[in-house]
């Protein structure tokens, strides 16, 4: 098996940004903690003090150099709730909605993935481009084959990413080549836990693709394969589409909801992630509330699509905050950038009637995303303790972010233009267990 490389130790001077509190829940300026000019230290992988850098440098170990990111904001790495890495070379395939672009587009891609060679090349291309979006920890569905996840694996492993991954489930409804059964599933994934899970930072999802794709009888195995473990996640999608949605009514008839589908097979639950939820009413609300699961809001996916308007103030609302996070969705998303992911959630929030703070949206991107995967403790937030995975956001970037962040009075208003304007060149660098991942090539604009 890959072995992770080691933790690393390094010091990172610039403006810190992070956060003491949800910002749905209370006033954004309030949830967001910063320091201008801050001292970030990190020994073995873990964030040891952060702080104002007049007052941390006397922790700094003797002859540590700092990095001086000055001018740039240290935030933690972002989080990717929901995203299919076998579909990156399929990424804006042309002109359907999603039950007809799944058997056109999607389904033929990741027949590829039987290939193990195919795989690892994949595998490694997609993780090397998230890194280079700043992302550090991503939820992600392989393909049926059992050599996807390993191939996934095994590359995160080399880097030492933190990441969620798992052999899709799909015993009917989908092509031959596509098929397994329901035995067969529950025991490929149950060897898939006993190598992966829990190791190298590592950590597996049970991962029914939708709920029109597997007969009750492999939901059914796969809330058992849960029950063995409750360290472990669960993935699928929901009531994305309103042809899904009425698809999954007629095959489910008993069933309240599309959520009382998976609730019935016991998969409704902490460390679940239910993918897009646009279709779903007060009661589903409160029961992914009561359950303690999340929701992925894929704002590129759902436009590019034409699935719907993801009804973000309402989900997160005071009254029942169901835990929620950002998800690229690639290849139906347009960019494994959470920063262009952001850009088109405001743009949704605002047809929605809604205005999304920027504070609010890099804390979905962070906190949020930890959050929905219970998470939290380990990765999200700039604290001692906390996992050193970061990533380093330039704000003047590009020559036309340079200039609108010269009219910026406030970090608030500066979070806005990467939100608006960014994308991966806003990345100067990304951060995975202390140790550098990626850095940006630096160009003199002309």
């Amino acid at each position: 098996m890959t072995l992770a490389p080691p933790p690393a130790s390094a010091a990172l001077r610039g403006h810190i940004v992070t956060f003491s509190g949800n910002p749905f829940l209370m006033p954004p300026h309030d949830a967001l903690r910063e320091e201008p000019d801050g001292l970030v230290l990190i020994h073995e992988g873990r964030i040891t003090h952060a702080g104002p850098y007049d007052s941390t440098i006397a922790h700094l170990p003797a002859g540590m150099p700092v990095t001086d990111h000055r001018g740039c904001l240290i935030s933690a790495g972002f989080v990717d709730t929901h995203v299919h890495y076998p579909q990156l070379p399929m990424i804006a395939a042309y002109g359907e909605q999603l039950l007809e672009w799944l058997e056109r587009y999607t389904f033929p891609t990741e027949r590829h993935f039987a290939d193990a060679g195919y795989a690892t090349t994949i595998a490694r291309q997609f993780l090397r481009t998230l890194l280079s979006c700043g992302t550090t920890t991503a939820a992600v569905y392989c393909t049926v084959h059992p050599q996807s996840v390993d191939a996934f694996f095994t590359e995160s492993t080399r880097l030492g990413t933190l990441m969620i991954a798992g052999k899709v489930l799909m015993d009917r409804n989908a092509p031959d080549y596509l098929r397994d059964t329901a035995r067969q599933g529950y025991d490929e994934s149950r060897r898939l836990i006993e190598r992966w899970h829990g190791r190298n930072r590592q950590h597996y999802a049970v991962t029914p693709r939708f709920a029109p794709t597997s007969t009750p009888e492999q939901l059914e195995l796969a809330g058992a394969l849960l029950g063995t473990d409750d360290t472990l996640f669960m993935q699928t999608h929901l009531a994305e589409n309103r042809d899904e949605v009425a698809w999954v009514s007629e095959l489910f008839p008993d069933s309240r909801s599309y959520l009382d589908v998976y609730d019935r097979a016991g998969l409704v639950r902490p460390r679940s992630v239910l993918g897009h939820g646009i279709y779903v009413d007060e009661t589903d609300l409160c029961r992914c509330h009561e359950s303690g699961c999340a929701l992925a809001h894929c704002p590129t996916s759902n436009l590019f699509l034409g699935s719907g308007a993801f009804r973000l103030h309402d989900v997160t609302s005071p009254r029942r905050p169901v835990r929620t996070g950002l998800g690229t969705d690639v290849g139906a998303g347009t960019s494994l950038s959470h920063l262009q992911t952001m850009n088109e959630a405001y743009k949704i929030a605002r047809m929605n009637g809604n205005r999304l703070h920027p504070v609010q949206a890099f804390w979905l991107a962070t906190a949020g995303g930890a959050h929905a995967l219970h998470l939290d403790d380990r990765i999200g937030t700039i604290a001692a303790g906390m996992d050193a995975d970061l990533c380093i956001l330039d704000p003047r970037a590009t020559p036309l972010q340079a200039l609108r962040a010269e009219m910026c009075d406030s970090t608030a208003d500066l979070l806005f233009t990467l939100m608006m304007l960014g994308d991966d060149r806003s990345i100067r660098a990304t951060y995975v267990n202390g140790r550098l991942a990626h850095e940006q090539a630096r160009e003199t604009a002309i």
